[in-house]
């Protein structure tokens, strides 16, 4: 007997966080779980040149991909980097609600600055970077860099210290998505919480108001004598 030899299909994928789908080939739908697809999205960025890296999740018969990763492709940036500038890079992890991220910043100045500046400029960029991972998901993360709102906000913030050309997250990765790794804070969390007061440390208000109330009786007694040495 011969034994019927089975043909790969295409499936459709779904890429909710752009609104478009895909196909992939594969025996069963089942078959696509885990894998990773790379869309560019230089069209639809308008010129800009960016990479998107997602990952498919079969779920209730639906293949879905999520996304892992966005890195700005390097012609756009030699684009963007001209002369009499100075560009400004850093690289950390940090944690959001779901995952460990790791973060790339990349910002243009208009002009050459001194490494006191670039400095300063990369201390402050970290900063409100984790600040505002912390409130969010990853999926967030991803479709604010995609609708430019990090970029905007990052930018007006670290306007103060200098004014910038560009201000752009080169990549934005989805390093694990680890629950026991969120829920032990990192170092610099725990010296945070360390020097933070807890609420036995914190003055009450009538602690705080009653020794100025002393203060005032006291000065009134002082006063009494010497009105009666005028009378």
């Amino acid at each position: 007997m011969a034994i019927a030899k089975r043909k790969k299909k295409f499936f459709d994928v779904e890429m909710p966080i752009i609104g478009k789908q895909t196909q992939l080939q594969a025996y069963d739908i089942e078959e696509l779980e885990g894998k990773h697809i790379k869309y560019d999205l230089t069209r639809t960025m308008r010129g800009k040149g960016m990479l998107l890296q997602l990952k498919v999740k079969v779920i209730d018969g639906k293949a879905i991909a999520s996304p892992k990763q966005t890195q700005l492709l390097s012609f756009f940036l030699k684009r963007m980097v001209r002369k009499g500038t100075n560009y400004v890079e850093d690289s950390f992890s940090t944690n959001c609600k779901d995952a460990q991220i790791r973060i790339k910043p990349f910002l243009v100045t208009r002009r050459k600055v001194s490494r006191a500046v670039r400095k300063a400029l990369r201390n402050k960029a970290k900063e409100e970077l984790i600040k505002y991972c912390e409130n969010q998901n990853s999926e967030y993360l991803f479709a604010d860099i995609l609708t430019n709102k990090i970029q905007k906000e990052l930018s007006l913030k670290l306007k103060k210290i200098y004014p910038l050309s560009l201000c752009e997250i080169r990549i934005l990765r989805v390093e694990s998505e680890n629950e026991e790794h969120l829920a032990s804070p990192s170092k610099s969390q725990t010296k945070e919480l360390e020097s933070t007061p807890t609420p036995k440390d914190v003055p009450s208000k009538e602690s705080i108001e009653a020794p100025k109330k002393e203060e005032i009786a006291e000065k009134k007694e002082e006063a009494k004598p010497k009105e009666e040495k005028k009378e």
